[in-house]
Parts: structure tokens; sequence; C-alpha cells
């Protein structure tokens, strides 16, 4: 007997169903704000090297504030002030109607800190701690810091929940992600910020992995789809209230505040989030599973059929003997079939997180504001999304996927070579690369969920997501390879997304298929192509 049977004699999508993708909406509000907040919080205003006590004749007093910047700091090529370098001695003579050329005037790198432009940002940790010129890579580092610390949370709460449970474990990453999230906003120095936001990306992915598996794993078959994306429309809508918060709170520290404090309501309606009874029958705790399956049948109208849920039948789910082991990241690589969906979907998150943020976070790069590019590289997604709705049924998961990524590495190619001066066409190009490269992450989330077994679930999205992370860590370093060649991030990027259409190419179709609950139905049942139903 399959647990997917038991599903359809209790109504396998009703308002038990609702109710936990009602809690799991709600919870996420705070993900792709954390995730999306170094674009933010990190945000580098216009700036240029302090003057203000860079007066030895007596004469800047009498001098209004563009003499000044004229005297002091030397233009760029664009006709820009320097944003790191100024004069070794203030220039006068650039007073005077016809100064002479002042290209071999002696400069230097800022001696006494940077003036900052706070008309946009009142406070950002760029001008808190002067991550800028030659410190440009601590401002991009913060972000990679958060993401390494997502990455090795993914380890972390994907083993536990397969251990311990996905419901305690969801509740763990509200109130470590609160805790963090809340400290960080106090930091005092850049150390003490990264080390808080290490944690908060350690302990903030636990709502990511657990709640997608918890919502999986608690509809039938034919409803699958539908909460995988629904899921990936939650992380949307949040993402485009987001630009919005950041517009009004403009201290870095207040913006943390806002969009952390939300987790204090996802504490709350904790109590409410039924533990998976598909974990529970594949650990062998039947009367749990039972009292959750009765529950279920209660709140869908299904109690007529709940006196078939006795023990003796969830026994025949999975083997005792099979429900006793347990499973490590190591059982992902033992067997043959098992060791190459690990491989391929590692690859697969590798290549399209790295891809799908390195286009996220570089929302300076298409001439619009940072607030409209983030709304706008948000709003995308939502009609990207709705397609792969009809698409997943329609022509499969795997095709999805793969044309998903192979069109991002087309709009990042065209952008490749499309002039700089056509802003509007790159514009256009950079948003429908955005939208195909957040159809194929809508995808890839129910699809990978769909390849691994139950006993290995969360162990699969916790190493797929360590490998997703690796991926995000590695965008904000790969946008610095502009200082190597202007177009190099974008070669890269595009060739990651290439790449990793490719490997999608290499996985097997789970379309109407029941989910795997044990390696052996990898290793055999799979063996056969066509469909089970």
């Amino acid at each position: 007997m399959k647990f997917e049977n038991v599903l359809d004699d209790i109504n396998g999508f009703g308002k038990f169903q609702i109710m936990i993708i009602g809690i799991n909406f709600i919870g996420r509000f705070t993900l792709p704000c954390h995730f999306m907040m170094s674009n933010f919080v990190a945000a580098v205003p216009a700036h240029h090297c302090d003057f203000r006590s860079y007066d030895d004749e007596g004469i800047f007093k009498n001098l209004s504030w563009e003499e000044k910047i004229l005297v002091s700091i030397p233009v760029q090529q664009d006709g820009t002030p320097s944003s790191c370098q100024m004069f070794a001695e203030p220039q006068y003579h650039l007073l005077l109607p016809r100064s002479p050329n002042v290209t071999e005037t002696p400069t230097v790198p800022c001696q006494n800190g940077w003036v900052y432009d706070d008309s946009m940002f009142k406070s950002t940790i760029t001008s808190e701690w002067d991550l800028v010129c030659d410190k440009r890579d601590k401002n991009k580092a913060a972000a990679t810091i958060f993401f390494v610390g997502v990455m090795f949370g993914a380890v972390f709460f994907g083993s536990l929940s397969d251990r311990y449970g996905r419901r305690i474990m969801l509740l763990v990453s509200y109130i470590s992600a609160l805790i963090f999230a809340v400290a960080s906003a106090f930091s005092t120095t850049y150390v003490m910020f990264a080390i808080l936001r290490f944690f908060t990306g350690f302990c903030i992915t636990g709502i990511v992995i657990v709640s997608a598996v918890l919502s999986l794993e608690w509809v039938d078959v034919k409803h699958r789809k539908f909460v995988g994306v629904i899921d990936s429309f939650s992380w949307s809508i949040w993402n485009c209230v987001f630009p919005g918060i950041a517009y009004y709170v403009t201290d870095w520290r207040w913006l943390i505040l806002s969009v952390s404090s939300p987790l204090i309501l996802n504490i709350i309606t904790w109590r409410w989030m039924p533990e998976s009874a598909r974990w529970l029958i594949a650990k062998g705790k039947f009367e749990q599973a039972q009292m959750y399956l009765k529950r279920c049948a209660k709140m869908n109208g299904a109690e007529e059929s709940s006196h078939f849920l006795n023990i003796e039948t969830l026994s025949t789910i999975v083997e005792t003997k099979k429900a006793d082991k347990t499973y490590s990241y190591l059982d992902l690589i033992r067997t043959p079939k098992m060791r190459k969906i690990a491989l391929s979907t590692g690859v697969l998150w590798f290549c399209l997180a790295s891809s799908y943020y390195g286009i996220s976070f570089n929302i300076t790069g298409i001439g619009l504001s940072i607030y409209l590019t983030q709304f706008v590289y948000s709003l995308i997604e939502l009609p990207a999304k709705g397609t792969v709705y009809y698409l997943l049924d329609k022509i499969g998961r795997r095709p999805t996927q793969m044309g998903a990524l192979l069109c991002a590495a087309i709009c990042l190619g065209i952008n490749l070579i499309m002039p700089k001066h056509l802003s509007v066409p790159r514009t256009a190009v950079a948003v429908i690369g955005k939208g195909f490269s957040s159809a194929s992450l809508s995808t890839v989330v129910l699809y990978c969920s769909e390849l691994y077994p139950t006993v290995l679930r969360q162990n699969g999205f916790g190493y797929n997501s360590f490998m997703g992370r690796l991926g995000v860590a590695a965008a904000p370093f790969i946008l610095l390879l502009d200082e190597v060649w202007e177009k190099l991030p974008q070669l890269v990027l595009c060739l990651l997304a290439l790449t990793g259409g490719l490997v999608a190419r290499t996985l097997p179709e789970t379309r109407n298929r029941f989910l795997p609950e044990t390696i052996e139905d990898i290793e055999q049942r799979w063996k056969n192509k066509k469909p089970l139903t």
C-alpha cells in the first residue's frame, strides 16, 4: 500500500492541506527579504573623499561646495568626481577661467575617510564602516557570508529534520533565526555583523527546506505541482513587497528589524502545524501518524474513511525494518541511481542558484533605480511561475527545467553582445532573463523533491540547498570579475545557466509518479520509464 492511497481516502487536498499551505505562506515572508537584504543594507551610496579638514591656506571656508569638490577631487573620464582619489594638495588654480591641464596632478587615496550621499539611504553598512574602494570586497563578502551560513544550515536542518522530524526543526529555525537577525541589527563592528549574518542565514534556511517538504508530503499526487508553485509564488509576492519596505525604511538597522519581526507571528502559528505523517510512518511511529491522519480526515470532511486508518494498514506502507534504519548523507551516494541523481541535482542547483542570484544582485546594472529594479525583477517572476504551473503537467518537469535554464542562458548571451547604449532593449532582455531563471528556480524545488525518496528527502533537500547556496555565495564574487573584464560576469553567468540546462536533461521525469518511499524504489521501480499512476 502507498501513502498516496491513504491521502486519496481522506481527501489529499482539503482544508487541512490549505491550512498547512497558508501557515507556510505567511512563514515565508521574511525569506526573500533576508536573501535580498544586501541589495539595500550593503548598497553603495554616491561618495567621495572627505576633504573637510583639507585647508592649508584658509581659503576653503570662502568656497562653495561645488568649488571645494573641484579643487579637491579629480574628475573621472565620465565627468563625475572620483570616489577613491583626491588631490595631494588643493588645486586652487582650477577655479581660474582657463585652468591648466591637470592630468598629471598627483593624487592620493582618501586620507580622512569618505562623505556619503544620504539622499537615498540614511545609513548602510557601507557608509557605517567605509566598505568602499580598497574595502569593496568586504561589502560583497557580507552577502557571501550570509549565504555560506545558509549553505551549512541547509545540511544541518536537512539532516536533523529527517532524524527528529519536520515540525520541531521548523520551530527551532523560527526562534533561532529571529534571535540572530535581531542581534545583527545591533552590530557595532563589521566583524560582529558578519558573524551574526552567518548565523542568521544558517538558521533561516530551515524555514526554506522544512516548510517546502512539509507541504509536499501532505498533498496527493495531482496537487503536488500546485503546492510547489504556490510555495514559489510566496517568495515572489513577498519579494515584490520588500522594495516598498526598503524604500521607506532607509536605515539598515531598522530595515533588518522590520523584516525580521514577522517571525514572531510564525512562532505563534506554528502550534497549528502538523508533523509529516509520511515521515512518521517511514520512522515506524504509526500511532502519531494515525493521530494526524484522523485530524486531517476530520478537517477535510472524510471521517467516514478514517476507520481504515488503523495501525495494521499504516504498517504496510513501509517495512518496519526499513523504518527503524537511520539514514545519512552517505546514503545519497551508496547506490548507483541514487548517486547519479545526487550528482546531477547538485550541479543543477549550483548552476541555477549562481545564475539566478547573479542576475538578482546586479540591480544597478540596467539603468533603473534599485527599488524599481528590485520590484520589476520580482514582478516578472509571477507570470513566469504561472507559466511553469501550466507547463509542469503539459510537457513535464524535466523539459520545463531544461528549457527555462537554456532560455535564461540565451538572454544572458544576448546582453553580452548587445551594445551598452541600447539601455531599453538591454533592460527588457535582463528582465526576461530574470523571469526564465525564476521559472527554473520554481521548478527545481518541486522536481528535486519528487526525485528523492521519503527516507532521504530532507537529506536530499539539505544537500541540494547546500550546493545551491554555494552557488549563491559565489554570485557576488562573480560580479567582482568586472574588474578583470567588464563583460566577464555576464559570460560566466551565461555558461553556468547553459551547463545547468544540459545537466537537467540527464535527470528522470517525475510527472504523475508516486513519491518514492525508499532507496529501493529509486533503484528498482524507477527502471520502468513509464509513469506510475
